[in-house]
């Protein structure tokens, strides 16, 4: 079964390469630049080429099933960006993350851990400082 995200796919590419073939085959003479058909045929062929790419790569981009979310990050570490006063910034697995001390001011580059979360901030705990089941 053909998708309406393929179909949008075909029609935008098409325009794309119509757009490419008026601005070559009217615009550019208009101003005195001429083109030889091989190398606007070559061109077309490129950005054909590149639309198949992007398509293909966001398609499996869309497939992908994401890695998690905020209820995964339970007992995730982290580490401060911004000084946790008691509210700041913590960095985990590369994204920025507003975060709240559990208990003291924890200043920035040290370890934290996610011990819970209040709406979309993560409660920390300075790593080591953790209570064991």
């Amino acid at each position: 079964m053909i998708s309406a995200r393929f179909i949008i796919a075909i029609v935008t590419t098409l325009l794309e390469e119509a757009a490419i073939a008026v601005i070559a085959l009217w615009l550019l003479p208009k101003v005195d630049i001429h083109l030889p058909l091989a190398v606007l045929i070559i061109f077309m062929l490129a950005w054909a080429g590149f639309a198949v790419f992007s398509y293909r790569m966001g398609t499996r981009a869309l497939k992908r099933k994401p890695e998690g979310g905020l209820s995964d990050m339970l007992g995730t570490r982290g580490k401060v960006v911004k000084r946790l006063d008691p509210e700041g910034m913590i960095r985990i697995k590369g994204e920025l993350w507003k975060a709240k001390s559990a208990g003291r001011k924890i200043e920035t580059g040290e370890e934290v851990t996610v011990v819970g979360q209040r709406g979309l901030k993560l409660i920390v705990e300075r790593e080591g400082r953790r209570k064991k089941p």
